[in-house]
């Protein structure tokens, strides 16, 4: 019950920064000043961040072992389900802003040369269990876009149970880099340059 208390708080509270990142994004708010104005709170606030969703096993699976079980008890654990709604919904929500932007620069996604920036499910490790990063391949797929990706821990697209991708990480120059039409950012790995990227 501890270890699932730990995760089910991070998964609320990383939902609840997903969903803030949206109403901000709608209001043209930067999410990461509210947040780092935020933590200059010394005492009650936790600085969480958004990101593209949720990945590993921790977080996006752990907390509804616990769901399960509260339903053999006649509870209903609302806040677990919320979270994981929201955060379960932001490879999508990625996937519809990176569309508007290469459709207001006159492209379409379908024959769209895109990078993906990380394929791991969090920043300097290898691990893809239920990586966001492939749920977003696998939409750009059922585009139809010509997608490669760059991950300095991932050099071959692994075997997944529910994943298949025929790809090597693409190493990353200025020149690789200008051939794309969008470069996708899922995995901020420190490897990454991203003043050269940009």
């Amino acid at each position: 019950m501890t270890k699932l208390l730990e995760n089910i708080h991070r998964a609320v509270n990383i939902g609840l920064v997903n969903e803030m990142k949206i109403v901000a994004d709608k209001m043209g708010i930067d999410i990461h000043e509210v947040i780092q104005a935020a933590a200059t709170k010394p005492f009650g606030f936790t600085p969480y961040y958004p990101g593209p969703g949720l990945g590993g096993h921790c977080i996006p699976i752990d907390p509804f072992y616990l769901t399960w079980k509260a339903r053999q008890y006649n509870v209903n654990t609302r806040f677990i389900e919320l979270a994981g709604e929201v955060n379960s919904n932001m490879p999508t929500w990625v996937i519809q802003k990176m569309t508007t932007a290469l459709n207001d620069r006159g492209k379409a996604v379908k024959n769209a040369k895109i990078l993906v920036l990380g394929i791991a499910y969090k920043k300097n490790v290898d691990d893809m269990r239920e990586s966001p990063a492939v749920h977003m391949m696998e939409m750009l797929r059922t585009s139809h876009a010509d997608i490669s990706y760059s991950d300095p821990f991932v050099p071959i697209f692994p075997k997944m149970r529910e994943h298949k991708f025929d790809l090597v990480s693409t190493p990353l120059t200025a020149e690789k880099i200008a051939t794309y039409d969008c470069v996708l950012l899922a995995t901020d790995h420190d490897a990454f340059d991203y003043k050269m990227i940009e």
